[in-house]
């Protein structure tokens, strides 16, 4: 999960080149061919949750595999280790986490290569893997499923969205940091986070976007629909009409943000670009269209056919690159919202076509 948005967030920085390794990097013999030539390692892989002995091993098995590659080909790389706040506690994972920091330590001491731990929070973020990665994907998987999650106490919890941690380890690389970095999340408990995600479920259902004025409400609004993705769209609104005319409530919410309206003729597409952030909707009111949308680094297309007879919205879910093409004869009107006002600076919005060639 964190691999993903690390890589979809650098993938939109154009001066630097990508690879990502998998677990066929670890498991063939491969590794040493990967680090060759990098200037820079993240060494993000490891295994949160299973027996103790499996887990302390897996963990510091990956970790001495990446420092015999690195030594095969005799890198001085930057590496960037994910550490945790649970080395403070004695659990296998706390303390392997621990150990394999203690080993790219004493790699780095040898070998002229520099080293930065990298000691984060609880991670969440769109695509983590319910009763596995986060607290946070397990309520808004049961969430998004109609369960209603049972926390067994209201224990405090420090949290921080996976976008913001790639944003971190890109201020890290750059500056080239070394050493224990502690990276500060967002304090709050169980059931306070709960309460914050059924709000958000329950206005959800009512078309109702809630507000995202502060950073940690949109990540986790973001990551609790990314569960109703695809399943959940096109949604139909209810439309009023009488002698005068017809109407429809396009977007409502507290949030603000801003709305724009575009044409599009005949067999032309818009789009086709990605958004790490950034809660957007299509909402044709006029014609005929095609919303196409694809994972960044999947290769299955979705396709949502959306008609202004029955007005219908999509919210893009975030690193999914997407379009919209007029497949009607005349003249396409389309609505658009986004929770934020645009900001030429920092757009977050990054080119990708939606269907490879």
């Amino acid at each position: 999960m964190l691999g993903t948005h690390v890589r979809a967030y650098f993938h939109g920085l154009d001066d630097l080149e990508v690879h990502a390794a998998d677990r066929q990097t670890f498991a063939s013999d491969g590794l040493a061919d990967f680090v060759d030539g990098c200037d820079a390692v993240l060494h993000l892989a490891g295994m949160n949750r299973g027996e103790d002995n499996v887990v302390a091993r897996t963990n510091l098995d990956l970790t001495r595999q990446l420092i015999a590659a690195l030594e095969e080909r005799g890198s001085a790389a930057h590496v960037l280790f994910s550490s945790s706040t649970h080395i403070e506690r004695h659990s296998a994972y706390g303390t392997s986490k621990r150990e394999a920091a203690a080993l790219l330590s004493d790699w780095a001491g040898r070998s002229g290569g520099r080293f930065t731990n990298v000691i984060l929070p609880g991670v969440f973020g769109e695509g983590g893997k319910p009763f596995y990665n986060s607290v946070v994907s397990t309520f808004c998987h049961q969430l998004a499923s109609g369960e209603t999650p049972t926390p067994h106490n209201d224990a405090p919890i420090e949290q921080i969205h996976a976008q913001e941690v790639a944003r971190h380890f890109e201020t890290l690389l750059r500056e080239g940091t070394v050493g224990d970095v502690w990276v500060q999340g967002e304090d709050m408990t169980v059931y306070g986070l709960l309460h914050i995600l059924t709000e958000m479920r329950d206005l959800y259902a009512q078309h109702i976007i809630p507000d995202l004025r502060k950073d940690i409400r949109r990540d986790l609004f973001n990551t609790y629909r990314s569960y109703l993705y695809p399943g959940h769209y096109p949604v139909a609104l209810t439309l009023h009409t009488d002698p005068r005319g017809s109407l429809f409530e396009a977007v409502k919410s507290p949030n603000g943000g801003q709305s724009f309206m575009s044409t599009t003729h005949p067999g032309i597409t818009r789009g086709n670009h990605y958004h790490t952030r950034k809660v957007e909707r299509f909402l044709v009111t006029g014609g005929e269209a095609e919303i196409k949308l694809r994972h960044l680094f999947g290769g299955e297309v979705q396709t949502f056919r959306v008609s202004g007879e029955q007005p219908s919205y999509v919210d893009i879910p975030t690193l999914h690159t997407h379009n919209i093409t007029n497949v009607g004869g005349g003249t396409l009107t389309t609505l658009f919202w986004t929770h934020e006002l645009f900001d030429a600076a920092q757009p977050d919005t990054v080119a990708e076509p939606v269907e490879r060639a």
